[in-house]
């Protein structure tokens, strides 16, 4: 983002460290620019599960093909995803509309990146402890008062974080555009070890990719590619471009996304290789990405949506569309910013039009549906089961995808996938067994009925076992959320067996002689709301009780 350049100087504070004549590097010693926070009671204050729970998907019948009759029941959704959690942007004085722009996810930590939209610089970094995502913690902050954060990477016990600052308010800035070195130790930030910064063109740095030991460093309007040593910061290559957003790096491929052109592929001495012309609007100073996916690369195309384009012929494949809640009017600019992949889930970050999904099992991808989230969604990152949202003034917001393990696949074979009612009722005296991925509103199992569930679920509202009833479950079942909490209720003499991650957004209510029985040694259970044991009620097995309820 462009922004105009004020009378103050704010950055008198640095001193210049001349280590090459291509590039100027300077050391923040009084840091007065820059406002530390590592101490854990201040940071845990910015973690909300206020909102945590089941999350809802919004289906697009037109795209995603789904669709029942008025006669017929809603069918249970694909995607049983829930919210663990969010980290709000920080505040710091005047400080108080950071927005999330960014995210990188790396081993047990998440690095958020915030900048201003608007005219003025201001920016902030956190670090997230993710280790148990059930339970996030902030372990160390940075606030810039004078510069934006757009882009970050997590390497070898250091932060590379670029932005924008006004350069014609410094002494020693050569430009708006900048990478910084920051040293982190066990997730915290520690500027007194020394913080270095390296410059380049352009009006705002947009990206960093670090391989080995080089930083591939994209600016915007009238702006370079441009490789840093990461040892020193010192410029080793460097390539002029009209309006670089972004760029990504596969073997020995470099592609950048060009808003004058589209694709532009580099080698890794940034010697053009091919171009793939794309004609969409990508706008002005916005965020937009490009990313491999194989033998496939992947633009974020603004109200396009995303461009799907194949590397060898540089056709493209397939726009996949911007999705529309139904329910939840945008909140803000309808356009793709980027886009994540998880095995055959494409999640897509569509500003005011949040979150959306859509099924990648062939040459295309189907439309899905959007995740009922707040916030202007401006990035997203997928790591293994979990998903990371930068998403705007509502900062990060942290989604367990709950997709379905393969090791659980192969143990429940012998179970029929459940493609019924989100209404999930086993009748009086019956026994049924079900694998499976499902989002559900509710489940009930009446007197002396049986259920195994064996994979990943969701249930927006209740889940009801009878009296002498028995629910089995192998997996992962989540159930209600914070600001609609709702219970697991196991009437007299009921079982409820689990063999994996239970997390109740609500109460446990165990009736007269109900039992909760954990199976093996691994399964945890994270309730928020109360426990409440009648007389005869028991718990049983070994478990992880995350918030000590039990």
């Amino acid at each position: 983002m462009r922004k105009s350049i004020p009378g103050a100087f704010f950055l008198a504070i640095l001193f210049l460290v001349s280590c090459s004549d291509e590039t100027s590097i300077f050391i923040d010693e009084q840091r007065q620019s820059i406002v530390e926070e590592n101490d854990p009671v201040a940071l845990s204050a910015s973690v909300s599960f206020d909102d945590a729970g089941v999350l809802d998907i919004s289906i697009d019948q037109n795209q995603s093909g789904k669709r029942a009759s008025k006669a017929m029941e809603e069918p249970a959704g694909n995607y049983p995803m829930t919210l663990i959690g969010q980290v709000k942007p920080p505040v710091f004085g005047p400080i108080t509309s950071l927005t999330a722009a960014h995210v990188y996810v790396q081993d047990d930590f998440a690095y958020v990146a915030y900048n201003t939209a608007g005219e003025d610089y201001a920016g902030a970094i956190d670090i997230i402890d993710v280790r148990n995502p059930n339970d996030p913690q902030v372990t160390s902050r940075i606030v810039y008062t004078n510069a934006d954060i757009n882009s970050l990477q997590f390497h070898e016990g250091f932060l590379y974080a670029v932005g924008g600052l006004y350069a014609t308010a410094s002494f020693t800035a050569s430009s708006n555009s900048f990478i910084t070195k920051i040293p982190v130790f066990s997730g915290v930030m520690d500027t007194d070890a020394g913080v270095i910064y390296g410059f380049q063109a352009g009006d705002n740095a947009t990206d960093v990719v670090i391989d080995k030991n080089e930083a591939f460093v994209t600016s915007g309007k009238a702006g370079t590619i441009t490789i840093y040593d990461t040892k020193d910061l010192s410029i080793k290559e460097e390539a002029p471009y009209l309006d670089l957003r972004s760029l990504a790096k596969f073997d020995n491929r470099v592609a950048v996304l060009d808003a004058a052109l589209g694709i532009r592929v580099l080698d890794d001495n940034l010697k053009p290789k091919k171009e793939i012309a794309i004609d969409s609007d990508f706008g002005l100073y916005t965020k937009r990405t490009v990313d491999f996916d194989g033998e496939k690369i992947i633009v974020a195309e603004g109200n396009k949506g995303a461009g799907v384009y194949s590397y060898d012929t540089g056709n493209l494949l397939q726009y996949i569309p911007i999705l529309i809640d139904p329910l939840q009017p945008p909140a803000g600019d309808i356009v793709n910013n980027a886009v994540g992949i998880n095995g055959d889930m494409v999640l897509m970050a569509n500003g005011g039009a949040g979150l959306s999904v859509s099924d990648d099992k062939g040459d295309t991808a189907q439309p899905y549906g959007v995740i009922q989230l707040g916030g202007s969604i401006n990035f997203v990152q997928t790591r293994g089961d979990y998903a990371f949202a930068a998403s705007g003034q509502e900062g990060l917001q942290i989604i367990k995808l709950n997709r379905l393990s393969l090791s659980l696949s192969a143990q429940c074979a012998t179970l029929p996938e459940y493609n019924g009612s989100n209404k999930l009722v086993i009748n009086q005296g019956e026994s049924f067994g079900f694998s499976g991925a499902k989002s559900f509103n509710s489940i009930k199992i009446e007197d002396e009925g049986s259920l195994i569930l064996c994979g990943s679920w969701t249930v927006s509202n209740d889940v009801d076992i009878k009296e002498n009833a028995v629910m089995a479950m192998n997996g992962n079942l989540s159930v209600g959320r914070n600001r609609r909490q709702r219970k697991i209720q196991v009437e007299k003499g009921g079982t409820l067996r689990i063999e994996g991650n239970l997390t109740i957004y609500g109460d446990l209510e165990l009736k007269e002689n109900a039992t909760l029985e954990f199976i093996g040694d691994a399964s945890v259970v994270n309730i928020f709301g109360e426990v409440k044991l009648e007389d005869g009620a028991t718990v049983t097995g070994t478990f992880e009780d995350v918030r000590n309820k039990l």
